[in-house]
């Protein structure tokens, strides 16, 4: 007994020693030897200091990487979360181009798919590889143009509600059309998140939420409270201790755990039987020699899974298609909602701007109201509006100036040489005129889409202003930028940019269509600010805890208001 006793204790002691020398190694003698910290950086204050707050946080970001530019080049050595996670901030447009064109060698960390895998599966956010590879090739035919342009007048019939409820708002606050001068505020990041949740509902499902009318829909309120409860107002240290240990939510339930378990218990049951529904709809209509005409994206999913073109082994499970359609929930309606919530807020912000773009909007303006128009001339409305200079420029700049993703992480799957097109500085002093750094297996590449969108260097000393009209000469520089849309980083780029940026831009021209049209915004009184809560939300200062808000004074237009701009 003594003896198995006495094993027993020296194998403990031996898997503790062999486990402290791992972590002794890998925390103090293998950096040392990282090739990253040859490169220039911030200084790091104290054992377990980083630069994580002053590069996220999108109220000191943009000076941060401009100091960053001017002391340390465009390649720099920052500090992650230890002293073993040192990680590569590339400000030159080319080394971020190699990143995101890259992306079997440079793949989402672990850590990050794991949280989105929590929460909506494993679909195109979190899918790595092959599996990655396979569903956007089923998912792509969705999100063709054709297909984009079927879900217009979707998109204009949810328009009208929403404006339809803000009148119904101002009318019973006293702001009638009559009472023109009368403003009211009304919280637009509030009801514009509404608005497009219940247009990702119906483009993606051919759900109703009823989400602008009312909050009772039960798989509505899944994907809320899971969006918003779960993910922007998480505790940061049991979010980050859940993705090491993923057990302690299921022995110790925070009461996050509880809800994220709650609302996808809901979402497999609802969402789950809508898959099987559309599914026995598509392979009846098959049998039956009839083509199923639906044009939502859960259906049109189905039927590309299905296609005789499509190989067998390349096909997905129904539940990588219920995935798939969390994150088009989860990715189209947060991003799409605050790019406009913004782009409100800036016109607001600048009302000779404001005017300039309704006046341009009012001369599309159609005689039949667009609650009539029929499919086809809706759509022709849309196109008309897709090519209005003003609009478009105002809706560039807005995605430029605040990207909903301020920026995203990548992790080297293997040693590689990242290439630069600008002077590299090193950590003792000098510059050095190589032509790549080197990312060893393992470290973390910060890619910074906000900064890349702000380079006073590219886009000139007005860079941090909003200024739509810089879209009509831009600084030659802007075309050395990698960008899925207009050279900006807002969609990302290379083989895993957005997929779903085409639906965005109609969503966003429609919305500000009809609002600028019927509505006028100024600013409250309320400091509103930027904070990186998985995206750049807004808040209201001193009133965190309530979540994002973007308060606005809205009074109803009429065509009198109507002031030329020059």
């Amino acid at each position: 007994m003594y003896s198995v006793l006495f094993l027993l204790s020296s194998f403990v002691s031996a898997s503790l020693l062999l486990l402290s020398s791992y972590a002794v190694f890998h925390t103090f003698i293998a950096p040392r030897f990282n090739p990253l910290r040859k490169l220039a950086g911030p200084p790091i204050r104290g054992l377990f200091g980083n630069h994580m707050s002053p590069v996220l946080d999108p109220f000191r970001s943009p000076k941060t990487h401009e100091a960053y530019v001017q002391k340390y080049g465009r390649n720099v050595r920052i500090r992650g979360l230890g002293p073993w996670d040192e990680r590569l901030l590339p400000l030159d447009p080319v080394s971020v181009s190699h990143v995101l064109k890259n992306s079997t060698i440079y793949e989402k960390p672990w850590q990050s798919r794991r949280l989105i895998t929590s929460l909506i599966g494993c679909g195109m956010l979190a899918a790595e590889g092959h599996v990655h590879k396979r569903q956007r090739r089923v998912a792509t035919p969705a999100f063709s143009i054709q297909n984009m342009r079927a879900l217009v007048p979707l998109v204009f019939s949810k328009g009208n509600e929403l404006k339809e409820k803000w009148i119904e708002i101002l009318d019973s606050a006293g702001g009638s059309s009559v009472d023109s001068a009368r403003e009211t505020e009304i919280d637009v990041c509030h009801w514009i998140s509404r608005a497009t949740f219940d247009v990702i509902g119906l483009a993606g499902f051919g759900y109703n939420f009823n989400a602008i009318q009312k909050q009772s829909d039960e798989l509505f309120s899944a994907y809320k409270e899971m969006f918003e409860i779960a993910v922007s107002q998480g505790e940061g240290f049991r979010t980050i201790l859940g993705i090491y240990l993923p057990t302690i939510n299921n022995l110790f339930p925070d009461n996050r755990a509880r809800t994220v378990l709650r609302c996808q218990e809901v979402i497999r049951r609802v969402a789950g039987k809508l898959v099987q529904q559309k599914k026995s709809r598509i392979q009846e209509g098959e049998k039956n020699g009839i083509a199923n005409a639906d044009k939502d994206l859960l259906s049109l999913l189905l039927k590309s899974n299905v296609a005789t073109s499509l190989p067998p082994d390349q096909r997905i499970s129904d539940e990588d298609i219920l995935h798939n359609v969390n994150t088009f929930m989860f990715a189209g309606s947060d991003t799409t909602s605050l790019a406009l919530t913004w782009t409100l807020l800036l016109l607001a912000r600048y009302p000779a701007m404001q005017s300039r773009l309704r006046t341009e909007l009012l001369t599309v303006v159609p005689t039949t109201p667009e609650s009539q128009l029929t499919p086809e001339e809706t759509e022709s409305l849309h196109s008309t509006l897709s090519n209005l200079p003003y609009l478009d420029n105002v809706t560039k700049e807005a995605l430029r100036l605040i990207p909903p993703v301020h920026s995203s992480l990548r992790v080297a799957t293997q040693d590689d040489e990242v290439p630069v097109s600008y002077p590299v500085h090193l950590s003792d002093g000098t510059v050095s005129d190589q032509k790549s750094v080197r990312v060893p297996k393992g470290s973390f590449v910060h890619v910074p889409v906000e900064a890349l969108n702000l380079d006073k260097e590219i886009w000139g000393e007005d860079a941090w202003e909003f200024d739509p009209d810089r879209w009509d000469n831009l600084p030659e520089a802007v075309q050395s930028l990698p960008g899925l849309f207009s050279n900006l980083l807002t969609f990302s780029a290379g083989p895993r940019s957005c997929i779903g940026m085409r639906f965005s831009m109609i969503e966003m021209k429609t919305f500000l269509y009809i609002l600028l049209t019927n509505f006028v915004f100024s600013e409250t009184d309320k400091k509103i600010y930027k904070a990186n809560v998985v995206l750049t939300r807004p808040y209201v200062s001193r009133q965190f805890k309530m979540g994002s808000q973007c308060p606005l004074l809205v009074k109803r237009f009429v065509k009198q208001d109507t002031v030329s701009v020059p």
